[in-house]
């Protein structure tokens, strides 16, 4: 229980962190800068069946060591980053999270992945409490025009409503993977009460400004590997709000990620046995 100055005066604390943000130009351009260098990497990638998976990349020992992590029902994960000419890429006034995590679903074919992901009028049934709210809003073959709502809970509590872009490939009958691409993100206040309204995109809390997933899906080894690659833009530490606002912004990238990937095994785990 928090007790003493720190009781009376979190309240206020929580009150100016939650608009004490703006999404700059300069910041959206280095992110925007970021995802075009990490989508070109990916793009060879997926192009190269030998070297589709993230596991597929890795030296030998690594390798055998998260596929043992895998075999057990685990998440293996690691943060990634993206070099541009071999150095980091600059960002004022935001960061970036990148995380890439893979799960394995034995006795699950790839077509029974792929077709959960696309089943978004679903994910908020399937993915709670991390989705609070899904639907398709339109579809043209394989490109999807997604509403996800999203809650973010870690010291503090978010709610952001998100429009997103979605296209899936199949370059085999073996292989698939997609991208999502977040296109508008909405920071919501009081979410599910007569007071709920949005908050004007880019100046807000700042906790998620971006937010692109890229998932992978390789039907080996007696059952289908999953593989989410999520990049994100927040906002920046600030000065004297660290101690409150670090671990949220910090910590839920990479938790979110877990999540979701664990709920993916487990669905696609009771689908199978069912």
């Amino acid at each position: 229980m928090v007790r003493g100055p720190v009781a009376l005066t979190l309240p206020f604390v929580l009150a100016v962190s939650a608009g004490a943000a703006d999404l700059q130009p300069r910041t959206l351009a280095a992110f925007t800068r970021y995802v075009d260098l990490t989508e070109g990497r990916i793009a060879r990638e997926v192009s190269d069946s030998s070297r589709f998976l993230w596991i597929d990349t890795l030296p030998d020992d690594d390798r055998r060591s998260v596929l043992a992590t895998l075999g057990e029902g685990k998440v293996a994960i690691e943060r990634r980053r993206t070099p541009e000419d071999g150095a980091p890429v600059s960002i004022d006034d935001g960061m970036i999270h990148h995380w890439v995590g893979t799960v394995f679903v034995p006795g699950v074919p790839v077509d029974a992945a792929v077709a959960l992901m696309q089943d978004y009028d679903r994910h908020a049934t399937l993915f709670a409490p991390a989705i609070a709210g899904s639907r398709t809003m339109s579809r043209v073959g394989n490109r999807f025009r997604v509403f996800l709502r999203f809650y973010m809970k870690k010291v503090l509590a978010a709610t952001v409503n998100t429009e997103n872009d979605a296209e899936f490939f199949r370059p085999s009958v073996d292989r698939a993977y997609s991208a999502i691409r977040s296109t508008r993100v909405a920071e919501v206040d009081n979410p599910g009460t007569p007071e709920e309204r949005e908050r004007e995109p880019g100046h807000d809390s700042g906790f998620v400004w971006r937010l692109n997933t890229y998932w992978r899906f390789a039907e080996r080894d007696g059952g289908t590997y999953v593989q989410c690659e999520s990049v994100s833009l927040s906002r920046d530490v600030p000065l004297g709000l660290g101690w409150i606002i670090k671990p949220f912004i910090t910590d839920v990238p990479k938790d979110a990620l877990t999540f979701t990937l664990e709920r993916t095994r487990a669905v696609l785990t009771s689908q199978e046995q069912h």
